[in-house]
């Protein structure tokens, strides 16, 4: 396969994660949150916008918020960080930081795999991924079946399905992945695990 990872984060039609770090100079922590809740405020009145997430500094030793939004498509984010609202407080954001922002998109599953309360990190390989994700689907679709066989057995195929996917996609985004990326970042993250030595 050819073209690089911005390449085709380029043309994916799945929603988009922008993960945000900044490092905030101290004394200013108060003046930060107060205009990152602007500026979540504005992104929401922009078309595609789907939600944001202000994670705070995991220890009082440690200065980095992060940030993660979603956008529905490259077009409405690019929309977004194009404008004139988002540039009006981003340079007073800035003003406040250590050093400039540091940002990461994403799209896909890659957003299952994060680790809050840490820096942005490059994604795992494909091939484990898959492994990870494999490792939690196979048990949340049985579970549902297990649980819900005889109902589902009853029901036309197109109901069946819609209703399996539903449940399992709930799992595996809000309690099986999360869960799975700490379990298994010693093996999905082995460089981070390393430097946190």
């Amino acid at each position: 396969m050819t073209g690089s990872w911005e390449s085709y984060k380029d043309v994916t039609p799945s929603p988009l994660t922008v993960v945000v770090s900044r490092r905030v100079k101290k004394g200013n922590e108060t003046a930060f949150e107060q205009l990152s809740s602007r500026m979540t405020e504005r992104a929401a009145n922009f078309p595609g916008y789907l939600g944001a997430t202000l994670f705070r500094p995991s220890s009082p030793d440690d200065p980095e918020y992060r940030i993660v939004f979603k956008f529905r498509d490259r077009e409405t984010l690019n929309t977004w960080e194009a404008s004139e609202e988002r540039a009006e407080l981003l340079e007073q954001i800035e003003s406040l930081l250590v050093q400039p922002s540091e940002r990461e998109v994403t799209s896909g599953i890659v957003t299952w795999f994060t680790l809050p309360g840490q820096n942005p990190v490059a994604p795992p390989p494909k091939w484990k991924m898959t492994i990870v994700s494999w490792l939690a689907l196979y048990p949340a679709v049985t579970l549902v079946f297990v649980l819900f066989g005889d109902l589902l057995a009853s029901l036309p195929l197109l109901f069946r399905t819609l209703i399996v996917t539903v449940v399992v996609m709930l799992l595996m985004t809000y309690v099986l992945m999360p869960r799975m990326t700490r379990w298994f970042s010693f093996w999905l993250f082995p460089e981070r695990n390393k430097q946190s030595r």
